[in-house]
């Protein structure tokens, strides 16, 4: 039975001082670091998403060009493929990830399963072709992308861990409404 670490979004604008930066992301980068130190070798697949948003456009109304922000469907221009805030935190180490995935290409995208390899591969066959059935999942942000991509995977019949330790949320309030959602649904929550 495979196993396969998910990297969700831990990224310069996702952490303190970025476009939407949350408290504790750039922990959540260290944190992460440490981990794969520890435990890569424990993994088959570890994979680490990106928002990558085009810069020329509003991504199907993710971006609130010419509005305010609702926070919940359209967000401050983010994570533009190319920026320096799209790139990974300087604090997570990615040498040991195997495959990367850019999300968000020209439409919203919270979970790691809506984006694609360079290759053009889908994390779906991914997991398929590896045999993996049990997935770790850590990031950023908790009550958004972490959510979505660890909602994802149960659909896509996984045992789910999520690393509470290492991931960070937009807010206190939904983040624990993110993880008893999640553990409700049937992930595994793990100090």
């Amino acid at each position: 039975m495979g196993r396969a670490l998910f990297i969700v979004d831990v990224q310069n604008d996702f952490t303190e001082g970025g476009a939407l930066g949350v408290a504790g992301g750039a922990a959540v980068a260290e944190g992460v670091t440490a981990w794969l130190r520890d435990h890569a070798d424990d993994y088959d697949l570890i994979v680490a998403s990106r928002d990558w948003h085009d810069g020329h456009n509003d991504n199907g109304g993710h971006f609130a060009n010419d509005s305010e922000p609702d926070f919940v469907e359209s967000w401050p221009v983010h994570c533009v493929a190319g920026t320096p805030g799209a790139d990974y935190h300087p604090a997570l180490d990615t040498t040991r990830v195997t495959h990367h995935v850019h999300k968000g290409q020209g439409v919203p995208a919270y979970s790691l399963f809506e984006g694609r390899t360079e290759a053009g591969e889908t994390v779906h066959e991914l997991l398929d072709e590896r045999g993996i059935h049990e997935v770790d999942v850590v990031g950023i942000a908790t009550d958004y992308c972490v959510r979505a991509s660890a909602l994802d995977a149960l659909g896509h019949g996984q045992h789910v861990r999520v690393l509470t330790g290492l991931v960070a949320g937009v807010a206190p309030t939904s983040s624990e409404a993110a993880l008893a959602e999640l553990a409700h649904a049937g992930a595994e929550l793990v100090d």
